[in-house]
């Protein structure tokens, strides 16, 4: 049994009575705390020591009613050991559903921030909207995050990242402050990213007010990988290695059960949370099992490879599992929360139609799939999160996107980067919206998408900020869509 199947048969993350305290020399909690993954009777509270070298220190964590500990809820003492990065995933059970609890912990006689979270509700939310925000694309290089600051000021139940928590290496040239180091390859090198990340005061607030769910896309380990294949050719079995060690910081940092943890260069991320039965959210894992790009990646008119049945972009595994999933699904709402963009974009270069390798429009045949699955099974409104393009868009889901009067059987809203393409524009692309008439939206400002759910009613409002390139600046809504339900596809507020 190796030590990842030991911890996961036996919690062996618990601290055992009498644990010896270890003396810290100083507070080991710089890189703040997170709760993630609600269930109606619990939570993962998360946080990872820093500046420290012993092979195992305890760490106490309580969790209250109230936000001065009068009312303690529960407690309990978590390991953090050095092969994890000192890491400390506590998951705590036995609570009230739809509630707000206070969470800290305290180590070595220093104690934490104290965080926010909120366990996943039971009813349908007729009276009480259920609220959520989601965002991708964090490049520390490309500016401030500004927009988790206003992210940590709304009222939310809980906040989806859609990957690209961390970037590996340097893009582009216009560099706002600067990564730590060049590209990272091993475990230690993703650990400094992650933590040099996780120093942000207003990222730190952002994980600090409301439980997260979380799933990467391809900047945790390498830009475009797709499976075991690396955009550089380097060997699969070497590409693995480095992969393992972006799994394994991935892990670390996030506020993420046991079942997520990796062995080696697999991590299971692929899960179901639900929100009584008003929302289920499907979050999906479209890079570690998907195929090669074809046409030889980037911008491409269609070549064979991008119409072949055996693409995948999920997995037969993952996909069943979805399907499986959807059709059973009792909520109002499905959310897909998925990476890479589903909706056809085609973009006309010198009269002919071109379309990105990377998303699912180098999928057709898996993409086809999905739309037909949506059309014949009609789960209950379907609505799909997208984050990696680095700017906003609306789109219907078409069964056939090359005839407009096709039948939609769904909607997705892209939500732009946190930083990610620096300050951002509001031009659109000439042609676009004229080319792909199922895009309703375009915009690449930096922020996030606020979401607003109730039983009759999905509001998306697209909440940007004018510049990540210095501190301070402004929120506004640009733009608001709804989906009704029962009517699929999406219009402006």
């Amino acid at each position: 049994m190796n030590r990842r199947d030991f911890i996961l048969a036996f919690g062996a993350l618990a601290a055992m009575p009498g644990e010896r305290p270890v003396r810290l020399r100083s507070n080991p909690f710089t890189l703040g705390v997170a709760s993630g993954d609600p269930a109606p009777g619990g939570v993962v509270l998360w946080t990872r020591l820093a500046g420290i070298d012993p092979q195992r220190v305890a760490v106490d964590w309580e969790i209250a009613e109230d936000d001065r500990f009068r009312r303690i809820a529960k407690k309990g003492s978590s390991l953090a050991l050095k092969e994890f990065g000192y890491s400390v995933h506590a998951e705590v059970g036995g609570l009230q559903p739809g509630r707000d609890y206070w969470y800290r912990f305290t180590a070595g006689g220093e104690a934490s921030p104290v965080g926010r979270t909120r366990t996943a509700r039971t009813s349908s939310g007729a009276a009480n909207p259920f609220r959520f925000a989601f965002v991708s694309c964090q490049n520390y290089e490309h500016g401030y995050f500004t927009a988790y600051h206003h992210l940590a000021a709304e009222d939310l139940d809980v906040v989806v990242h859609l990957g690209d928590y961390i970037y590996e290496t340097r893009f582009g040239t216009t560099i706002v402050r600067q990564h730590e180091a060049g590209e990272v390859f091993t475990l230690d090198q993703y650990r400094a990213r992650y933590s040099l990340y996780r120093s942000d005061p207003d990222l730190q607030a952002a994980h600090a007010a409301f439980p997260w769910i979380v799933t990467p896309d391809d900047h945790e380990v390498q830009d475009n990988y797709a499976g075991a294949i690396s955009k550089n050719e380097v060997p699969p079995e070497e590409f693995l290695r480095r992969r393992a060690a972006g799994y394994q910081a991935y892990y670390e940092f996030m506020p993420l059960r046991r079942t997520s943890m990796p062995a080696g260069p697999d991590i299971s991320l692929f899960r179901k949370l639900s929100f009584g039965n008003l929302i289920d959210f499907h979050v999906l894992d479209t890079r570690q099992y998907r195929s090669d790009q074809p046409c030889g990646d980037g911008r491409k008119p269609r070549c064979a490879a991008a119409l072949a049945p055996s693409q995948t972009m999920m997995g037969a595994k993952q996909e069943n599992w979805l399907m499986t999933g959807l059709r059973s699904s009792q909520a109002r709402w499905n959310v897909l929360a998925n990476q890479v963009m589903i909706a056809d974009v085609a973009q006309p270069v010198d009269g002919t139609k071109t379309y990105l390798m990377d998303t699912w429009g180098g999928y057709v045949e898996a993409r086809k799939r999905l739309m037909n699955f949506l059309g014949q099974a009609r789960p209950s409104n379907p609505v799909v999160i997208t984050g990696d393009i680095h700017s906003n868009w609306v789109s219907d889901l078409k069964l056939d996107f090359d005839n407009p009067s096709s039948a939609t059987v769904g909607t997705e809203f892209v939500g732009t980067s946190i930083t990610s393409g620096g300050d951002g524009n509001d031009s659109v692309p000439e042609g676009l919206l004229e080319v792909n008439p199922h895009i309703k939206f375009f915009n690449t400002r930096r922020g996030y998408v606020r979401a607003t759910v109730t039983p009759s009613l999905w509001t998306s409002d697209y909440r940007v900020v004018p510049f990540v390139s210095r501190p301070g600046a402004p929120v506004e809504t640009r733009a608001s869509f709804v989906v009704e339900n029962g009517k699929l596809g999406a219009h402006r507020a």
